[in-house]
């Protein structure tokens, strides 16, 4: 593939351990491999072939058309068919019902406001079998408000330079990422690429709340891919919500 977009590139990058582990993550709960999973904002299906090499039968979902080609690239290039749609996890009423449903990546802090979150949580309750499983995973306060805000990263080689720097953002607990990419042309200089995302969370209480409002009642929060108890200063945490 010839990296052109900023999601080509953006994929290109992206830390291929923290796919390892949330595939370690979902392993540990030794789903039936009949199971039907949908991995809801897969973007570009790194993780939802990962689960498909393993053998799970599995759908991705994603609102970007282009995340979704790429997505559709990973899978051939591995001779896989990777069942794919298209949709706002907002309104998943085109959809059957799973026996697992999967949130990655943080993308639910995505989402633009608590209400948002609850619309997701009650969507995916509606679609999945009894017994169901969700499994998601969001950052938390303690990384929008000490650790993001002033992070840089620079990646650079002769092809490209990627500058990753966060702020915080306007509204609590948010942050703003300025992703930019410089990326060399035949004349020897540099096309720029770049966007801005915009993640926001909530206390662990918070996303407690919205999933009993749900209808889940049977949830544990953990940390570090569910190796460790749930803390306030953890960077990340997993929920694991049957219903």
């Amino acid at each position: 593939m010839i990296y052109t977009t900023f999601a080509q590139l953006y994929d290109q990058l992206f830390d291929s351990e923290m796919y390892e582990n949330w595939l370690k993550y979902f392993q540990n709960f030794k789903f039936n491999k009949e199971s039907n999973v949908l991995d809801l904002a897969c973007g570009s299906g790194r993780f939802t072939v990962q689960l498909l090499e393993k053998g799970y039968r599995v759908e991705g979902f994603d609102l970007s058309e282009e995340m979704l080609s790429i997505a559709d690239y990973h899978a051939r290039n591995k001779g896989l068919a990777l069942n794919l749609i298209q949709g706002n996890m907002l309104d998943l009423s085109e959809l059957e019902k799973y026996d697992v449903i999967t949130c990655f990546a943080d993308s639910l802090c995505y989402l633009e406001n608590i209400q948002q979150i609850e619309e997701v949580f009650k969507q995916v309750y509606e679609h999945l079998l009894d017994n169901g499983v969700f499994l998601f995973d969001v950052i938390s306060p303690f990384k929008t408000d000490i650790v993001y805000p002033g992070y840089m990263y620079n990646y650079v080689d002769d092809e490209q330079i990627f500058v990753w720097t966060s702020y915080e953002g306007n509204q609590e607990h948010s942050v703003e990422h300025d992703l930019t990419f410089l990326i060399k042309n035949e004349a020897g200089t540099y096309n720029r690429l770049s966007e801005l995302h915009h993640e926001r969370t909530y206390p662990i209480e918070k996303y407690q709340a919205a999933l009993k409002k749900a209808g889940f009642k049977n949830v544990t929060v953990t940390s570090d891919f569910g190796n460790k108890e749930a803390q306030k200063n953890d960077e990340r945490w997993f929920f694991e919500c049957r219903k």
